[in-house]
């Protein structure tokens, strides 16, 4: 094999633009076929995208011999289950974050890649765009010394969908949580990314709006590995003027501070300040898949695996649902 034909579950807005073209502009990757459980919507976006094949049964795709790996683009509820599917007939996958509903659906999904020793492979994708790429540079150049402490504040309005029906990501039965399970896994990725593991952790979450069933609210603390303090904040029901997103770290010669859902880098030494522009990329997942695809094809390592995922998993569980989960 020398081309990855690409099955995908899950024509939603996240792959209109930042995955679904991705997989035809990487070399030895061709996106072959898609499923969605609405005929006319999975037959429009095959049509846009020119996919040859289309579906709305997940079975069918998986099944299909013109597809070798699949591609999982579903709320987390549907995670577990097509991922076993497509790793028992022998294809490799690679699904969306957050990874599955639960740790222990985390679990069950890199326990049966390790079982069959079909690949998998998570959408942790911000770790590999230049952004990500130059702050991990700048950390392990010592360019603002020893870190000593780590800040992220993410504060966002609240949105006009807060129907649960209309809006899977604020449905703990879909979504595993609420925006928080949504948004929190790009930040966790990258602190555990460029800092290492979590030596202990601690948080609360509480729903202070009370406009839909998941947490709001989440609050969470962290020891990393070095020695490092993580504070982490988020709140999704804050007024339009005090938005944030905020992810710094601070070191005994500088300080480092990016929005994780923007395109610069601050970079603070010895009272100079210096900013780091990067123009945002067209497909955000191009340069993961584009490091993934080599691992499919046995060239390459795992750009981002279950093991790597089920760290922020882990902690998010923790933060919100402490021991009551």
């Amino acid at each position: 094999m020398n081309t990855i034909r690409w099955g995908m579950i899950g024509c939603g807005s996240v792959t209109e633009v930042k995955s679904g073209p991705a997989f035809n502009k990487v070399p030895s990757s061709k996106l072959m076929a898609v499923m969605r459980r609405d005929a006319l919507k999975v037959k429009d976006y095959a049509s846009r995208h020119q996919v040859p094949y289309y579906f709305t049964d997940a079975n069918e795709l998986i099944q299909h011999p013109e597809v070798d790996a699949v591609y999982i683009a579903t709320p987390p509820k549907y995670h577990e289950a097509y991922a076993l599917a497509a790793m028992k007939v022998g294809k490799p996958v690679y699904v969306e974050k957050p990874m599955a509903l639960d740790v222990a659906s985390c679990l069950r999904m890199e326990a049966f890649s390790k079982h069959t020793g079909v690949k998998l492979v998570v959408a942790h994708y911000r770790r590999a765009l230049p952004l990500f790429v130059e702050v991990k540079r700048l950390i392990e150049s010592n360019a603002i010394g020893k870190i000593t402490s780590v800040n992220i504040q993410l504060l966002k309005y609240a949105v006009e969908n807060l129907n649960p029906k209309d809006n899977w990501r604020i449905d703990p039965k879909v979504a595993g949580g609420g925006y928080f399970y949504d948004l929190a896994p790009h930040q966790l990725d990258l602190v555990f990314y460029f800092f290492g593991k979590a030596i202990s952790s601690e948080g609360t979450s509480s729903n202070q709006a009370g406009w839909y069933q998941a947490e709001d609210t989440v609050t969470g603390t962290m020891l990393l590995e070095n020695d490092i303090k993580f504070k982490g904040y988020w709140c999704f029901c804050a007024s339009k003027e005090d938005e944030k997103d905020i992810f710094e770290m601070e070191g005994n010669a500088g300080k480092i501070s990016f929005p994780v859902f923007g395109n610069q880098i601050t970079l603070e030494q010895n009272g100079v300040i210096k900013i780091i522009h990067f123009d945002p990329p067209m497909h955000n997942q191009q340069n993961l898949i584009a490091q993934m695809v080599p691992y499919f094809l046995g060239t390459g390592s795992n750009p981002c695996s279950a093991e790597d995922a089920l760290q922020s998993m882990r902690i998010m569980e923790n933060f919100v649902y402490g021991n009551n989960k």
